[in-house]
Order: structure tokens, then C-alpha cells, then sequence
């Protein structure tokens, strides 16, 4: 293996697929087609179960940030929203049907992260720390080199939308969204 092993950060298929997903419910087949191409990725298509570098994840948001105007941030934030009932579709079997928002996020880590770790060691979630500030307020501490906290801020409210809470939700950013580690808080309002 030597001197020319180099390491690209992977992420797993399901997302890849889950954007196409996303890009279609916007627009059309073609404009995936058109993604693809100004990203310069030219495999014929992405399979929920294989590992892609997750460059190429960014480079598609990218060129969609451009195309849509919308800041990237912003695009990764909807996108996170999105794929929310599908991820629980998937991993149902860890949910409990009592479950909210608040208790899905105090249980994501034990349960759902720790299940796609479980299933396939080449997956990285990012790594969250969700403190209890009361019944009424967590903190997610978000942890990733890949810095998409604004895609874990879309999860979380895609998770309130999901439970019928998005108008008792609201989730702060603590910290800059552009860095590694970055704090979220979650209100829960009456």
C-alpha cells in the first residue's frame, strides 16, 4: 500500500440517491441529468447500498447552488429537511411509535446513527451529542469534517414537520455554521 494510499471521505449511496430524489421532486429527470454533467460526474447512476466520495455530494450542491441561486447552505438545510421521512422509513424499526421530535432527538444517536454504524462500518455519520436542557430544550452538538450542520438543522426540522410540530420547534444555531463542531439549539414550545 505504501506512500500512494490517500483517503477520500465517503458517504454512503442512500444519500446520493435520496438527492436525486430531492432534485426531481423540484424539477425533472433532466435536471438531474444536467447536475451531473456540470459536476463532471459521469457514472451512469448512484445505488443506495455503495460508498461514493461524498465530494461529489458537495460538487452536485454546488453547481445546483448555482443554477437555483439559492446559497448552498440554505440548499443542504432544505435538502436535510427532506430526506427525513424516508431515513425514518428505512430505520423504522427503531422507532417507537410514542415517540416526538424531542424524544427522536434524544434517542438518534443510541438508536439510529448507532444502527447505520452497525449495518455497514464504512458509513460516518456525523457525530452528535444531544444534552437535555430541560423538557423543553435540547442542544445538539454536532460534530463533522465534513461541515454540513445546516443539513443536520434541515433533519430536525424536517423531523418536527414529520411529528406535526414544526410550529412548536424552532432551532437556533449556536455557533458558525461553517465549522466542524457547531451547536444547535432546540426549543420546544407550548
Amino acid at each position: 500500500m505504501g506512500d500512494n494510499f490517500s483517503y477520500e471521505d465517503q458517504m454512503h449511496g442512500t444519500i446520493f440517491v435520496l438527492c436525486k430524489r430531492y432534485v426531481e421532486s423540484l424539477y425533472d429527470d433532466s435536471t438531474w441529468a444536467k447536475l451531473l454533467k456540470a459536476a463532471g460526474i459521469e457514472h451512469a447512476s448512484y445505488q443506495m447500498q455503495e460508498m461514493y466520495p461524498t465530494s461529489e455530494l458537495f460538487s452536485l450542491m454546488a453547481k445546483a447552488s448555482e443554477r437555483t441561486g439559492i446559497p448552498l447552505h440554505q440548499l443542504l438545510e432544505r435538502f436535510g429537511e427532506f430526506l427525513v421521512p424516508d431515513l425514518l422509513l428505512m430505520y423504522k424499526r427503531y422507532l417507537r411509535p410514542e415517540w416526538n421530535t424531542y424524544d427522536m432527538l434524544l434517542n438518534t444517536v443510541a438508536g439510529m446513527h448507532a444502527a447505520v454504524r452497525e449495518k455497514n462500518n464504512r458509513k460516518s455519520p456525523p457525530m452528535l451529542l444531544v444534552t437535555k436542557k430541560g423538557d423543553t430544550q435540547l442542544i445538539v452538538d454536532y460534530h463533522s469534517k465534513r461541515k454540513m450542520a445546516t443539513f443536520a438543522v434541515g433533519a430536525i426540522k424536517g423531523l418536527a414537520k414529520y411529528y406535526d410540530e414544526d410550529d412548536k420547534v424552532e432551532v437556533t444555531l449556536l455557533t458558525p455554521v461553517e465549522k466542524e463542531r457547531v451547536q444547535i439549539r432546540v426549543d420546544f414550545l407550548s
